[in-house]
């Protein structure tokens, strides 16, 4: 099945590269290829989408990618400064303190590869209107709920955003108008809701279907009162029970194995972007986080870089006995035969034992052991350049969490509690450890908010005013570095009002990030958001 994947990859990368997208969102790109060129046999119409899938890998993880933006802004994940660099003109401390501007890296990455994908795709969807048949109108489904998907980032993202579709492309020179955050949920919601009768249920592995887009509208309904000022907790229930009654997935019955090299066998991922080595190659966060001396463990084609870790605060919500934890690389470190690994690069430390701890100074500076790294995708030994690791953006276990999170804010706190238990009870040797209360979601969370200096937490704010805080943390732990961070912060009312590591509370217009500089001075009709 991999080698059927990679082989589709590589047809996939070879049309890419026929297929010419801007972020200028003035113009439109024309060698597209259409009927005329290829024909209209499934197989080529199907082919003729890859080029809009594989852009999610460079949103996700390219350089400054989705990954940052999400992970990096919360109280999980940071790359602080260290002996080897990390600086980088201060982009990453600004995403800690959230002192981000409109010329922020991060979030003009985002912006411009969304849109860029959004060229392709309504490109493709303006040359399948030429075209009739049964076959036309599913991939025609497929595509508009993959724009629904492209949008749901812009929207979480930026909220007040141009909605550009493959009419736009017809008023070539046009500069498009921006939407509010209202009018682009409304947006979203509509479209998938009209392909919802003939979007596939069949699951193609990588493609969207009919349950990765109820997935897509339970998100937005989850979130419907950060994006909109409105609860529609019930509408996002009766999205994931159609998942839930569908019997199509399940949880895996070892966590870990949905995020290892081979896991494109699992039953618990509902929608899944396909990385590959060699053809589809940004998924390099193992670089990122790694010490380079951390490349013997795993034989390792070259040093990794020794940037991003664990905020020790983080860290120190975990309960005993939770496996979910071992997605940290932690500790001393070895060879991949069991020998000691020194730490070559600072003379102090040469002759001592690389040994990642959980502790920071702060964003401005730590030595290069500090922190935990992040280990979640399995690194397979001798791996030289990306992960092969596919990587599920939606899976089984979040479409239970959405059910119990809703179940929780109508009221139905004892029906929450059995679903978190059954999340949970994989992660526990011991069944009675897994198990949850009405009383436990409803309490406060773990984690003791506060200024951390060097290891001490000076006024400490904690989390036991969090409403539902308990049921936040598990969030961390089943979700832990899959993009969910941030989000859930905001939904729960952390992200503008506490304080972690060096991050002090900047202002809750930070829920939402600057429209890029560059797109503003290219397009007069957009407004910067408020407070930029």
């Amino acid at each position: 099945m991999k080698n059927s994947l990679k082989k589709f990859k590589y047809i996939i990368g070879v049309m890419a590269l026929m297929i010419v997208s801007c972020t200028d969102l003035s113009e439109r790109p024309y060698n597209v290829l259409i009927e005329d060129d290829l024909g209209s046999d499934t197989q080529t119409l199907n082919a003729l989408t890859a080029p809009v899938y594989t852009r999610l890998t460079d949103v996700l993880y390219g350089w400054h990618g989705y990954f940052d933006l999400t992970e990096e802004s919360s109280d999980a994940i940071v790359t602080p400064a260290r002996p080897n660099g990390w600086v980088d003109g201060g982009t990453y401390r600004n995403l800690h303190m959230h002192t981000w501007n409109a010329f922020q890296s991060q979030p003009n990455g985002l912006w411009n590869r969304v849109y860029g994908a959004l060229n392709v795709l309504n490109n493709g969807l303006l040359n399948y209107s030429r075209l009739e048949g049964p076959e036309i109108e599913v991939l025609v489904s497929e595509l508009r709920a993959l724009r629904a998907l492209y949008y749901y980032f812009l929207l979480d993202a930026f909220g007040n955003v141009p909605i550009v579709t493959e009419a736009d492309l017809l008023n070539v020179g046009a500069l498009p108008t921006q939407s509010t955050r209202r009018q682009v949920f409304d947006f979203i919601e509509r479209e998938l809701l009209e392909v919802m009768p003939i979007i596939p249920e069949t699951k193609v592995y990588g493609k969207m279907n009919k349950w990765a887009a109820k997935m897509i509208l339970a998100k937005i309904y989850l979130n419907a009162e950060v994006y909109i000022g409105q609860s529609k907790y019930q509408e996002a229930i009766v999205q994931v029970d159609d998942i839930i009654n569908s019997g199509l997935y399940q949880l895996e019955s070892n966590y870990h194995n949905n995020f290892i090299t081979e896991n494109q066998g699992s039953r618990e991922q509902i929608f899944s972007v396909i990385f590959d080595t060699t053809r589809a190659g940004w998924f390099h966060y193992h670089w990122k986080t790694l010490h380079p001396a951390s490349s013997a463990t795993y034989n390792l084609g070259s040093a990794p870089w020794g940037g991003s870790g664990a905020i020790p605060q983080f860290i120190d919500t975990y309960e005993d006995g939770d496996d979910r934890y071992n997605i940290w690389i932690r500790g001393p470190q070895f060879t991949s035969n069991g020998q000691p690994i020194y730490n070559s690069m600072d003379p102090t430390l040469r002759d001592t034992q690389l040994n990642y701890t959980n502790f920071m100074g702060s964003v401005d500076g730590t030595r290069e052991y500090e922190g935990f790294r992040v280990g979640k995708y399995e690194i397979a030994l001798g791996t030289v350049g990306p992960l092969s690791n596919d990587v599920p953006l939606f899976r089984y276990a979040d479409a239970l969490m959405i059910k119990a999170e809703c179940l929780l804010r109508t009221g139905n706190s004892a029906q929450a509690a059995q679903i978190v238990t059954e999340v949970r009870s994989r992660a526990f040797e011991n069944a009675e450890d897994a198990v949850v209360t009405a009383a436990d979601l409803t309490s406060g969370s773990r984690y003791q908010y506060g200024n951390y200096e060097s290891g001490v937490i000076t006024n400490l704010e904690g989390g036991a005013d969090i409403p539902f805080g308990r049921f936040f943390d598990e969030l961390g732990y089943e979700f832990a570095a899959e993009f969910h961070r941030r989000q859930d912060m905001i939904r729960f009312g952390v992200y503008t009002r506490k304080s972690w590591l060096s991050h002090r509370p900047n202002g809750d217009h930070r829920t939402i990030f600057p429209i890029p500089q560059s797109a503003i001075e290219a397009n007069p009709n957009l407004n910067q958001n408020p407070g930029y």
